[in-house]
């Protein structure tokens, strides 16, 4: 039995610190870090915040919002999108930054659903969307589309019509 390999290459930038980034892009970290202050995550203690960029320049910006009963909160990521989404429904997306107080060195990357629904949004506007995610340790790691972390992604093309 043969089975056919797929090697898939993940491209990522890299950059030591967030000053490195252009002076957009640097901001729009910055303003999800304000936000992640306020996140309302009192069960895990984990404050994340989104900040995303439209293409019409307007910054929506998230933060993660639990609920004793779990499956009832939402990500920092989905918090903004969807405010995005609801508030300005014709215009793309064109950046999102994501931030933590986690200790790692390594990106805290937008979970499944959240990856998910960055997706539709690309797919919505036929457009990819920039990530920008830093570590606490100041470390930041750059996507242009969603398909580097999501690339077997779900869409409307599997559904019957």
């Amino acid at each position: 039995m043969s089975a056919e390999k797929l090697q898939y290459v993940v491209s990522v930038d890299v950059y030591a610190n967030a000053k490195q980034l252009p002076q957009d892009e640097l901001h729009l970290l910055q303003e999800a870090g304000k936000v992640m202050h306020a996140a309302y995550a009192p069960y895990s203690n984990f404050n994340v915040g989104a900040a995303v960029l439209l293409e019409n320049g307007k910054i929506i910006t998230g933060n993660n919002q639990e609920n004793a009963a779990y499956p009832s909160g939402m990500c920092a990521e989905r918090v903004a999108i969807f405010y995005a989404g609801s508030q300005y429904p014709n215009v793309a997306i064109k950046t999102i930054a994501v931030t933590c107080e986690a200790e790692a060195d390594q990106p805290i990357t937008p979970c499944g659903a959240c990856r998910q629904a960055i997706a539709e949004y690309e797919q919505r506007h036929n457009k990819k969307i920039r990530l920008i995610m830093a570590t606490p340790t100041g470390k930041v790691f750059c996507t242009n589309g969603i398909e580097t972390l999501l690339p077997f992604m779900f869409s409307s093309k599997y559904l019957k019509k």
